[in-house]
């Protein structure tokens, strides 16, 4: 972010974590402008996602902007790739999807397999989207853009899934307030992961299942790669 040139502030949910989080979290206050909202009881990833998102709307004064970037905990996402996300929200993009690079590190077995199996679940859904991963949670959003969607979905109506269709939910609430939508490219590094992955394939399959008659509404798409 130094390098960006730009304010910036950390925005970490704690979930009813069990595993010394509050600790762990007090080391990077000392370097790092952040806030931690903790939750009494465990909501679940899509929840927390909204939460964040909803916190930095409510803490901004410059929607227009200012930009969210979700990034996972657990260092399988980088925060290099934060920089580029920032340079193409600079050059006009509303949202920037982070998109797997070919050449970065393997990933495991039960990961692969569910991502051969998305597409042909999801059929059109996977082929119309705006994006050519839109599975990865790994993206930023222009704040107005945010704040437009919240305009027509009641907190009953968002997000009735989890994980990799959560992602994919929350890209079709976002797309027709964005007027323009770009990739760049990310790396996973799934080898420097501090417990066992939570990640399961049966149960990441029958979530995109619920969400496979997606319809993408968007005025003009510009290029996939940046």
């Amino acid at each position: 972010m130094k390098e960006c040139g730009r304010d910036y502030e950390v925005l970490v949910l704690d979930d009813a974590s069990t595993d010394g989080m509050p600790e762990v979290l007090e080391r990077y206050r000392r370097a790092l402008p952040m806030r931690v909202l903790t939750m009494e009881r465990k909501i679940g990833y899509s929840a927390a996602v909204l939460r964040l998102l909803r916190e930095a709307l409510d803490r901004t004064g410059y929607p227009k902007r200012d930009v969210a970037v979700i990034l996972q905990a657990d260092f399988t996402e980088s925060p290099e790739d934060i920089v580029p996300m920032i340079n193409a929200i600079e050059g006009g993009a509303d949202v920037v999807a982070g998109s797997i690079k070919a050449n970065g590190e393997p990933l495991p077995r039960s990961v692969r397999v569910a991502r051969w199996m998305a597409p042909l679940l999801l059929g059109r859904t996977f082929r119309g989207a705006p994006v050519s991963d839109p599975l990865s949670g790994f993206r930023a959003y222009r704040l107005i853009v945010l704040k437009k969607a919240q305009l027509n979905y009641r907190d009953s109506q968002v997000q009735t899934t989890d994980g990799w269709a959560a992602n994919l939910e929350l890209l079709g609430m976002v797309t027709p307030h964005a007027r323009r939508i770009v990739e760049t490219p990310v790396s996973l590094r799934y080898d420097v992961q501090v417990r066992p992955s939570r990640f399961r394939t049966i149960r990441t399959l029958r979530g995109l299942l619920r969400v496979r008659g997606e319809r993408w509404k968007i005025p003009e798409v510009e290029g996939k790669n940046l």
